[in-house]
């Protein structure tokens, strides 16, 4: 049973390769899809994409909102030059 949790939870925090700029966690990809949202893109559309999407909520997605932060926080300490 533990097991089972440790493995599901391993496996949604794998990393999978979108582009050379992004990449994805299980859960962040399952997020993304459930909204119909385009990951398959550069990681500054998708950022703007959501962007758009949470300015025009009123904090309904908690969940899209922890994707949008992460994914900002990646770009960020990855592809930016400091």
């Amino acid at each position: 049973m533990l097991d089972d949790i440790v493995k599901e939870a391993h496996e949604s925090l794998k990393l999978n390769k979108i582009n050379d700029k992004l990449y994805l966690t299980n859960k962040e990809i399952e997020v993304l899809e459930r909204y119909d949202i385009d990951y398959h893109t550069s990681i500054e559309e998708l950022m703007f994409k959501l962007d758009e999407i949470l300015n025009e909520s009123n904090g309904e997605y908690a969940d899209l909102e922890e994707v949008s932060n992460s994914i900002s926080e990646f770009n960020y300490y990855h592809n930016t030059n400091k």
